[in-house]
């Protein structure tokens, strides 16, 4: 919004409206400005060491709870804020918020969800974000329309909402069954709540499946000391490959900078604004279609047909702007809509593979034992390469141009083979027996068949 960037970011907005002699790609290019957005990784990111003890020593419930308090406050700093100092706090008190309530959520998702249908519950987790931006890009666009110039507080205080909801839910919410085992040794109570969870009495296997799996768990003092041995290798690789390239995807670029690429390209303020309604609205609906699809298919099929639409409208955009668009000009409207499809068409590749399962993967790979300190491994690991690449964006977008896409195009490329060759399907495997996948895999096979050995030398 104009008023926003004219009070916290004036030589953005006096370069945007004034400078007509710099490149196109470089108008936005300022070190706050990606500070502001970046600053929200940066506290999550350390935030999400913080949230593994929490989760382990006071249950999922506790962990949101701190999550859904601290967006909170981040709201209110944000919402009030009179200058960028406090922007920027609110900000990092958002994310502090976004590295427990990742940690938290998609493990309670998964522990609470039936094997068949994990898939697709742990999805409603995905969808649920990308229905919350489609909400705030719907937000951006009213309140950019109200006079005064004061309509970014509205949208900035509006994150107060989802955060009462899940401040309010992890209080009235049950803990999983997981948790009241590992934390309370209340059998039953967490028997109760699977009964209630599965619809009938007859649970004793499952139960005590979670009981052992909870021994295990409480003789293991030192999980990141713990997930490093050869025996969870396959996981630890994912716990750091899957995050990693869930954002080299490119895709924060997209929902974070989308106003700024359209207004690079060409369109006015309000047609970018809504050109990322548009584009939301693809995304939450191939997430709905990946959510009925996922425990029908497999993960591996969503992985590869979602990395082959991204590659190839990645490549065409980087082909058409390098054709059409130069550093001073613009693109005309067909070519500029033109471009808008072809994102949507990305967007809905990765609603359909790497949004909803680079979450849904690793919250189901990890054994109880080492469960928080892999979900912490995959938060801090996506939230440390969403900072590189919110901090780096503007200035790789200013010296690549249009070869930022091929760039992107490239790690999707290797991310598809990756998938390809190392990822296991892991549809209607129960969590507590998720070792057998590595153990069939043509390649981890190798890696964990030395498990008893391995076991010994470190007892």
């Amino acid at each position: 919004m104009d008023p926003f960037l004219k009070k916290f970011f004036p030589n953005v907005y006096r370069r945007m409206k004034e400078d007509k002699k710099i490149s196109n790609y470089c108008k936005f290019d300022s070190q706050l400005l990606t500070l502001f957005t970046s600053s929200l990784y940066i506290s999550g990111l350390i935030s999400s060491f913080f949230a593994s003890p929490v989760t382990r020593a006071f249950g999922r419930k506790g962990t949101m709870l701190v999550a859904g308090v601290a967006v909170l406050t981040g709201s209110t700093l944000g919402a009030s804020a009179s200058n960028v100092y406090m922007l920027v706090f609110g900000r990092v008190s958002l994310g502090i918020g976004l590295g427990f309530a990742n940690q938290s959520v998609p493990l309670y998702i998964s522990e609470m969800a039936l094997p068949q249908h994990r898939g697709a519950v742990n999805i409603v987790f995905e969808i649920g974000v990308s229905i919350g931006v489609l909400l705030a890009n719907l937000v951006n666009f009213g309140t950019e329309k109200i006079e005064g110039g004061w309509g970014w507080r509205i949208s900035l205080s509006l994150a107060s909402v989802p955060a009462s909801i899940l401040t309010l839910g992890a209080i009235i919410l049950p803990d999983t069954p997981n948790s009241l085992i590992q934390n309370t040794n209340n059998h039953e109570k967490a028997k109760r709540v699977l009964q209630r969870l599965r619809g009938t009495t007859d649970v004793q296997a499952e139960f005590d499946d979670l009981i052992k799996a909870s021994s295990i768990s409480k003789t293991i003092n030192h999980p990141f000391r713990k997930i490093i041995q050869r025996k969870y290798r396959p996981q630890l690789v994912m716990a750091a490959a899957i995050p990693c390239f869930a954002q080299m995807t490119g895709i924060n670029v997209i929902t974070f900078y989308a106003p700024i690429l359209f207004r690079t390209i060409g369109l006015k303020e309000s047609a970018s604004l809504l050109s990322t309604v548009v584009i939301r609205v693809f995304s939450t609906s191939c997430i709905f279609v990946a959510m009925f699809a996922v425990d029908k298919y497999g993960r591996r099929v969503l992985f590869m047909i979602g990395g082959i639409m991204m590659l190839a409208t990645q490549l065409t955009i980087g082909g058409l702007l390098t054709a059409l668009f130069g550093d001073h000009g613009t693109l005309s409207k067909v070519s500029a809509y033109i471009v808008l499809v072809l994102i949507c068409i990305y967007v809905c590749g990765f609603g359909l593979s790497w949004g909803p399962l680079g979450w849904l993967v690793p919250s189901e790979i990890f054994p109880l034992e080492i469960r928080s300190a892999g979900q912490s491994i995959t938060v801090a690991v996506g939230l440390l390469f969403a900072f590189l690449v919110g901090q780096t964006f503007l200035v790789m977008l200013c010296h690549m141009k249009s070869g930022i896409f091929f760039f992107f195009g490239g790690w999707v490329a290797a991310m598809t083979l990756f998938v390809y060759l190392l990822l296991p399907e892991t549809k209607n495997v129960p969590i507590e027996k998720m070792e057998k996948v590595w153990k069939e895999h043509w390649f981890w096979k190798n890696i964990v068949s030395d498990q008893v050995d391995d076991e010994k030398v470190y007892s």
